[in-house]
């Protein structure tokens, strides 16, 4: 996770990571006007829903922009609630999925303690384990052939004495979710080697950042498993990252012990307003779902007709393999330079012979397309 051709080091992050460059940042370091550059690093969506545009063009806040929302976030908490299948007890709201993981790790992550993640996965687990001054347990996951599903053994094993598993399905980088029953055979080993040992088993956390695009959640687990955690995010299928709305959906004991951590009002009045609007209405979810479905097979196709070596994804990114690490950072500056920032993985890491490519609308995915095509064409 070391430093990548468009990413500037954050004076305040972890040696181990750093922070993606601004739009302003790419322009003047590569010399290309700000409106020409196009964020296929970060998953988010080009495209918010048009309720939001409404929202916030005809919104009549008023008084409220000068106050702070309610400390309980009652309407968003209900909507999220009913969206998610779980009781009002059992969300915590927080600002974004990256806030909720900074309070998990606060509530259940001493120092001194230790973490396991199943490599590679979403960055920002080792960042707040690292920073509670927590030990990393970090296990391979399985090759391309495999679907680079955990390895459920060596996950299990690791989680012995742990503190905190951090799960992702369908899992960031990689874009693809666990095989069926594998979580579920995770969290049955773990209450059995506690139970052997006499200790509590590991928080479990799973970050479904992505589930919308498969349809399937595995909320229902804390119902075995006590110590159970899922990340739900306004920002992916919802395309509202800007806003930063997220959710820890756990049993009450779980949500009243990660409370406290939370700091008051975090999440603005605005974004309490659109998100939960948008989780009520379901045709904002089901809209933007079909854009990236169609946009998603539509961009792998036209890469994989350039050259590019696509991988399968269920999720709104593409997960691109060139070989070597050499080879990946020649492309990615081939795309730079052309304004297309895409995702690049640091020296050493296991993924660093590819890039990763958000789905964006077709106007600047047709940019990607053609920058592919002529990247194949300097090189004959």
């Amino acid at each position: 996770m070391s430093p990548t051709p468009a990413t500037f080091s954050s004076p305040t992050a972890p040696s181990s990571y750093a922070w993606e460059a601004t739009d302003e940042q790419v322009a003047a370091r590569y010399g290309i006007p700000l409106a020409e550059v196009a964020r296929f690093d970060l998953n988010t969506s080009p495209s918010p829903p048009e309720l939001a545009v409404r929202l916030l063009a005809g919104g009549d806040y008023g008084r409220q922009l000068s106050e702070y929302p309610p400390s309980d976030y009652r309407r968003l908490v209900e909507a999220a609630a009913s969206r998610y299948g779980v009781g009002a007890d059992e969300v915590l709201v927080g600002a974004g999925a990256d806030e909720i993981i900074d309070l998990i790790a606060k509530a259940f992550l001493p120092p001194g303690g230790a973490a396991v993640i199943p490599t590679p996965s979403y960055a920002m687990y080792l960042v707040d384990t690292e920073q509670r001054g927590a030990t990393v347990r970090s296990v391979p996951r399985l090759g391309a052939a495999d679907g680079f599903a955990m390895d459920v053994a060596a996950v299990r094993a690791a989680g012995r004495g742990a503190n905190i598993v951090w799960l992702c399905s369908p899992n960031n980088p990689t874009g693809l979710p666990e095989p069926d029953g594998a979580i579920e055979a995770l969290l049955h080993g773990l209450l059995v080697d506690a139970t052997e040992s006499g200790v509590e088993p590991p928080a479990v956390v799973l970050d479904e950042a992505y589930a919308e695009f498969v349809g399937q959640s595995l909320v229902d687990l804390r119902v075995g498993y006590p110590r159970f955690i899922v990340i739900r995010t306004a920002s992916k299928a919802y395309a509202l990252a800007g806003l930063r709305v997220g959710f820890a959906l756990a049993r009450p004991e779980i949500i009243a012990r990660m409370a406290p951590y939370r700091p008051p009002g975090s999440v603005s009045v605005p974004s309490v307003a659109i998100v939960t609007e948008a989780l009520l209405d379901d045709a904002v979810l089901a809209e933007n779902l079909e854009r990236v479905v169609r946009e998603r097979a539509r961009l792998a196709s036209a890469l994989g007709s350039s050259g590019w070596s696509v991988g399968p994804s269920v999720t709104n990114f593409l997960l691109v393999d060139f070989g070597t690490p050499a080879h990946a950072g020649v492309v990615a500056e081939h795309l730079l330079r052309r304004g297309l920032v895409p995702r690049t993985f640091g020296r050493g890491h296991p993924l660093a012979h590819c890039l990763r490519i958000t789905v964006r609308d077709i106007d600047e995915n047709d940019r990607l397309i053609e920058a592919a095509g002529s990247f194949g064409e300097a090189r004959s």
